[in-house]
């Protein structure tokens, strides 16, 4: 977390700390960025000797794992990322489940359907950062169900971007948001967008080709000449070229 706090937009441990810094102003990384550079920064982490332990994390972990007889390393990707995902609960309609105006359904969920009167509300978990599928928890069993869009043919788009479409349609006086709309306006923003960040490259484009143009020189300033002597004695050139 100190070297979090190190890079240029943090928000400081609390307001507090932060005092007057602009943390929005200083932000220079996207979330996908701040996402690289923060499992580039786990990783170097576990790999540099802790100060406490005098060895790397990574050392002992595998030491810890080797005596408990735990793998070391995680079963699954899928599995890992789950477990770490923001948990929604919902109950199950005849068409599958339903998260911010997005449906979600899939043929394994038949059987769930078909007694969906005795059973509550189930635990879903959903990827913020990519909202076309989710994983509901098997009622019956310690394991996850991956179910996708009800509309396969939508695209993946964000929580962050549906809650933005969502407020603009408001905006726009829809008191109903139904999914259509949703993904119009989704598809709408990402236009402005993708035309805002052009102009923007463009721009951007443009002033580095103004400052690798090399500027003009000055015309150099031609003096006149130094005026001779008026009254040095004039003399003849020695050799005359005959053309």
């Amino acid at each position: 977390m100190q070297m979090v706090h190190e890079l240029p937009g943090t928000t400081f441990s609390s307001t507090a700390d932060r005092g007057g810094y602009d943390s929005g102003g200083h932000a220079v990384m996207t979330l996908r960025e701040l996402q690289r550079w923060l499992a580039l920064a786990v990783a170097c982490y576990h790999g540099e000797v802790h100060e406490t332990l005098g060895r790397t994390p990574a050392a002992v972990w595998a030491e810890k794992a080797a005596e408990s007889g735990t793998p070391a390393a995680m079963a699954g990707e899928t599995a890992f990322l789950v477990d770490f995902l923001p948990v929604i609960r919902r109950t199950l309609t005849r068409t599958g489940f339903v998260i911010d105006h997005v449906q979600y359904y899939c043929d394994a969920l038949k059987p769930w359907i078909a007694c969906r009167g005795q059973l509550g509300r189930f635990v879903l978990r959903r990827d913020p950062r990519d909202i076309s599928r989710i994983w509901a928890l098997d009622p019956d069993a310690d394991a996850y169900l991956e179910v996708p869009y009800r509309a396969l043919s939508r695209p993946p788009v964000s929580a962050w971007e549906q809650k933005a479409a969502a407020a603009r349609l408001r905006e726009l006086g829809r008191a109903d948001v139904d999914e259509n709309a949703l993904f119009a306006m989704v598809e709408q923003m990402r236009q402005l967008t993708d035309a805002a960040a052009g102009a923007t490259r463009k721009a951007r484009r443009d002033q580095e080709r103004r400052a690798a143009t090399p500027a003009r020189d000055e015309p150099a300033t031609v003096l006149p000449p130094e005026q001779e002597d008026a009254d040095a004695e004039a003399r003849p050139f020695e050799v005359i070229e005959q053309w």
